[in-house]
């Protein structure tokens, strides 16, 4: 996920199919990255952002708790090595998230959620003058302080995996009840397994309601 506010651009993790997801869209430059958690659909394609250092003096920015840093210095440690000082290499500005930061007038706030045994955390982006969006790729239950956060919210981006139980990922029916609970205007459903058809689950969905797919782009 990308998220583009007055002239700054993060990037939400960088999962194994980064390269591939960054031509198709054009995107070229990147001022920061943030991860939700560290499974390795989420980082695998932490070598990628080298094509984002290139033109780029001084480390980029990486926002993580401090478990999912820990994991990134272990997968990656030459990038968090004292010996990368090359301009052009992905440096980290190493950056643990213990509450909301700012990117200029763009508001970032962690929202922890329970997902597998790994610390995980979605996001809440807030713009003067826009909508509020929730991003929660990956989730299993949300509790109830972050579903206090999350109420009201204009737009939520919620994982819905597949309709059959599942032990970390929400099903449809979760996803929608949580979806019902928040009240956002929107909600997008997102982390979709191939065991959806999608023409025929779209048809059923409430109100608001819609499945996500590669490539969309929201406006505030």
């Amino acid at each position: 996920m990308v998220v583009r506010a007055g002239d700054q651009t993060l990037l939400v993790d960088s999962g194994p199919d980064l390269r591939m997801q960054a031509l198709r869209e054009g995107l070229r430059a990147i001022d920061a990255v943030i991860y939700t958690h560290a499974h390795v659909d989420h980082v695998a394609g932490f070598d990628e952002l080298r094509a984002f250092c290139w033109r780029k003096k001084g480390p980029l920015p990486m926002h993580a708790t401090e478990d999912c840093m820990d994991t990134l210095k272990s997968m990656f440690g030459w990038a968090f090595s004292p010996d990368n000082v090359i301009d052009g290499y992905v440096r980290p500005d190493v950056r643990i998230i213990d509450g909301p930061f700012f990117y200029g007038d763009l508001k970032v706030t962690p929202l922890p959620v329970e997902h597998a045994a790994v610390e995980t955390i979605g996001y809440l982006f807030e713009w003067p003058g826009a909508g509020k969006t929730a991003y929660l790729p990956d989730v299993k239950r949300i509790p109830e302080e972050t579903m206090r956060m999350l109420r009201g919210v204009d737009i939520l981006i919620v994982d819905a995996l597949r309709t059959a139980e599942h032990p970390t990922h929400f099903t449809l029916g979760e996803a929608l009840a949580a979806a019902a609970e928040v009240g956002a205007t929107e909600t997008w459903l997102t982390h979709l397994s191939h065991e959806y058809d999608i023409g025929s689950i779209s048809k059923e969905l409430p109100a608001g309601v819609r499945m996500a797919w590669d490539g969309l782009r929201i406006s505030l």
